[in-house]
């Protein structure tokens, strides 16, 4: 099992910057891949960011890419969202996510096995 807990959240103007914490524990060393997903009242899960332990390949939404930047520190303990330049659509609960194994559904929210319980950002304009 693996455990996840998201800090970081907040209310921030549009324009603004927030880091998103997930801490991991458990069974880390086995999960293929770690990932941001973000819901707004009304929507459906979104895939934000991705990040796979080997090798630390990244990959991004258009939405967010060159304004989020996923980052993890090499002991698979911890991963980070450090998101720029928000803007009012950003506004949603972001959760983070890990994968048991291999998939190459990164993009896509069923194939994460591990859950945190969300943390709420808003940006107001």
């Amino acid at each position: 099992q693996v455990q996840l807990v998201e800090s970081g959240g907040g209310l921030v103007q549009a324009g603004g910057s927030l880091r998103l914490s997930c801490a991991a524990s458990g069974r880390t060393f086995s999960n293929y891949a770690m990932g941001w997903f973000r819901q707004a009242p009304g929507k459906e899960r979104e895939f934000v960011a991705v990040l796979r332990w080997s090798g630390g390949v990244t990959s991004y939404a258009d939405s967010v890419k060159g304004r989020f930047t996923i980052s993890r520190d090499n002991a698979k303990t911890s991963v980070w969202l450090q998101m720029n330049s928000l803007k009012p659509v950003d506004t949603a609960v972001y959760y983070c996510a890990a994968t048991k194994g291999y998939t190459n559904l990164l993009d896509y929210y069923p194939a994460y096995d591990y859950w945190g319980q969300g943390v709420q950002v808003t940006v107001s304009s």
